[in-house]
């Protein structure tokens, strides 16, 4: 197994709420793979969305993905693309 991290900033206008958690946690769990995200010292699995919510997560805040698995580099890219993008665009 591979793993591959990459470090964005948070692209959602006002934080990480609900809305963005959820659509994090969903592509975290689809991927398969183990997916953590780490900020301002909290650590949490990406698949949780409570984890993510308990984070605090703010707009521009330095992000750090971590994911395991095979073909780890290709979901962390895509992982940290969702990550650093506006979520609350309906």
């Amino acid at each position: 197994m591979s793993e591959a991290q990459r470090t964005v900033s948070f692209g959602s206008a006002v934080g990480l709420h609900a809305r963005p958690a959820a659509t994090i946690a969903k592509a975290a769990a689809e991927s398969g793979h183990a997916v953590t995200i780490e900020a301002g010292g909290k650590k949490a699995n990406a698949a949780s969305v409570l984890f993510l919510l308990a984070m605090g997560v703010n707009h521009g805040d330095e992000v750090t993905l971590t994911v395991v698995g095979d073909n780890a580099d290709a979901v962390a890219d895509d992982m940290a693309a969702l990550i650093a993008s506006e979520l609350d665009v309906d």
